[in-house]
């Protein structure tokens, strides 16, 4: 039940029969203070405007058409001509009821899209490190979002799996391999780059064999192309440990490297020369942007194709925009990736929409985000100043969890404990990241991400155990809850509307890729569920009427809670 759009609905007709354009802008916003009612209809100012009338005056004859029979108990116009709307409480009640009923928490069916999701790309050969995880815990739950809303989802992990570095690579590990006559596990990824990197400055002959292999890789060379699978194999099975660790539902069958559109590129740059776009500048092909000056005020040169025939990853960008709508037929492209890739891709894509290889009804989309800095304000590494290694990461944070929780539950197994902590330590370091707007930069601060307090995994996963040990203490199943919900009270009238925004504010999460909303919004329903729980009894109600329509609302908190936490990627406990 999305009441903004049932609202909005309601109050355009009415502005409409007052006189309005047809499309004019009711701008229905969720009131902020509880004398402005539950709703607010803010667009009559600029209407009025345009019709050369008071405000007020347009507010008041918008009034007289617009009607919320049986959904509002009172409407009223306050200041300049804001439209206050109070929702009525039997109306609450009954959509209420019908959450609690309805499957996916009563949340309507949308027009499914096909949505590709570009996130997480990690390099081959190397360990996934804290660079990947904003791109990996944020773009996983945008993925989760639309999944729920019912929208056919294909994941991309743009896997750097492709380049010059790969002749070294193949070349150290066919020298592992006949120094020690076994198939290696590459168990520190990071080490083998290093020594394979040390042996190509060093040695002459070597470096010449990688160089060697690299043409003989990029021309297809069985040999070469069968080492080179072996080094994406290893990686992609180390990194699935940690996606399966994070609870991210990436899979090895969502890689499509960088290599996947290698036998694009050479036609790309001839169909871009033969559109007039590409031209022969210093031995380089380049298509100049007239959208992107240099300093000198100039048209902006792009390379696609280097002089020595080389691509680049602009390259790569155009084919896989054009492999995405063609082959995988998108509606909506989003790309989970650092903020400072922003000119990089608009200028791909500005060549992409030039040459016609992606319509300007399929948006291309740069969600992007800011970095994770240390407590020092600089990017967050290790104290030597290395990166940090994202395993390693995980297992500090569950190790801090497992020191929290034990001292929390002395009584719980070890067993029970280990798993508590897991669940905690991986939820709290992925809501710390979700909790924040991605499009600025933010601090990792261990103290405040395991903090029982405040929006933070700990506290939000505790907060779902307390509505359940309602049920517990009763000895009753929140399924088999019976009778009319009724709204005597303010708060539950409040928890009510709160409960009814689920459907708005995953709505939004899934236009806008603001996963930080959903915390936000579960957040305050928790807060919500607090003051409703202090103020009106639930199991020592006097009347068992009253008693079964709390217990109701108490379940459908608890069920939205968890919905709301699963589509974040953040897994739930029944106790803590």
């Amino acid at each position: 039940m999305n009441i903004q759009a049932l609202l909005s609905d309601k109050v355009s007709q009415a502005m409409i029969a007052a006189g309005a354009p047809a499309d004019c802008e009711p701008q229905v916003r969720q009131s902020a203070k509880v004398q402005f009612g539950d709703y607010q209809a803010n667009g009559m100012m600029a209407v009025a405007k345009k019709l050369g009338q008071a405000p007020r005056q347009l507010a008041e004859q918008v009034i007289q058409h617009l009607d919320l029979n049986g959904i509002a108990s009172k409407v009223e116009i306050a200041g300049p001509g804001f439209i206050n709307i109070f929702l009525d409480r039997a109306w609450l009640a009954a959509q209420t009821a019908q959450a609690l009923q309805l499957p996916r928490l009563g949340v309507s069916s949308v027009a499914p899209q096909t949505i590709v999701v570009d996130y997480s790309a990690p390099n081959v050969a190397k360990q996934m490190h804290v660079g990947h995880v904003r791109s990996t815990i944020i773009g996983d739950a945008a993925v989760r979002t639309l999944e729920f809303l019912g929208h056919k989802v294909i994941r991309a992990n743009h896997v750097g799996d492709w380049g010059t570095q790969f002749g070294m690579l193949i070349a150290y590990l066919e020298k592992q391999q006949n120094e020690h006559h076994e198939e290696i596990a590459l168990a520190d990824l990071e080490a083998f780059y290093r020594e394979a990197k040390v042996t190509y400055d060093a040695d002459e002959a070597f470096a010449e064999r990688a160089r060697n292999y690299v043409v003989k890789l990029q021309g297809g060379d069985e040999y070469c192309r069968s080492m080179w699978k072996k080094l994406v194999d290893i990686t992609m099975s180390q990194n699935q440990l940690v996606y399966d660790r994070l609870n991210v539902t990436l899979t090895r069958n969502d890689v499509m490297g960088e290599s996947l559109y290698n036998d694009m590129l050479p036609g790309i740059v001839a169909d871009l020369r033969e559109k007039g776009l590409a031209v022969t500048s210093e031995g380089a092909t380049v298509v100049f942007l007239d959208e992107f000056k240099n300093k000198e005020g100039e048209p902006m040169g792009v390379i696609i194709q280097k002089k020595d025939g080389g691509y680049l990853y602009t390259t790569t960008d155009i084919a896989c925009a054009k492999y995405r709508f063609e082959t995988l037929h998108a509606d909506r492209v989003l790309y989970y990736i650092d903020s400072r890739q922003h000119q990089h891709l608009q200028q791909a894509w500005t060549i992409v929409r030039k040459a016609g290889y992606v319509p300007e009804s399929v948006p291309l989309e740069h969600h992007a985000f800011g970095m994770m800095l240390g407590k020092d304000g600089r990017p967050f590494k290790t104290r030597s100043g290395g990166t940090i290694r994202l395993a390693d990461l995980l297992d500090e944070a569950v190790e801090r969890a497992h020191a929290l929780v034990s001292e929390k539950n002395p009584e719980m197994s070890a067993q029970e404990l280990k798993d508590l902590s897991e669940v905690v330590g991986i939820g709290a370091v992925k809501y710390a990241d979700l909790s924040k707007s991605r499009t600025t930069d933010y601090i990792f601060d261990w103290d405040n991400m395991l903090a029982f307090e405040g929006n933070t995994a700990p506290y939000m996963q505790y907060a779902y155990t307390r509505v359940l040990s309602v049920f517990r203490k009763a000895g009753i199943d929140a399924d088999s809850l019976s009778g009319d919900i009724v709204l005597t009270e303010e708060r539950e009238a409040h928890l009510a509307t709160r409960l009814l925004q689920f459907e708005e504010v995953i709505t939004q999460v899934a236009r806008d890729g603001t996963p930080h909303v959903m915390c936000a919004y579960l957040y305050d329903l928790a807060g919500q569920f607090s003051g409703f729980y202090e103020h009106c009894p639930i199991l020592s109600a006097e009347d068992e009427n009253i008693r079964q329509s709390r217990l109701q609302l108490a379940a459908l908190t608890a069920k939205t809670l968890k919905q709301g936490l699963d589509t974040l990627g953040i897994k739930t406990v029944e106790r803590m």
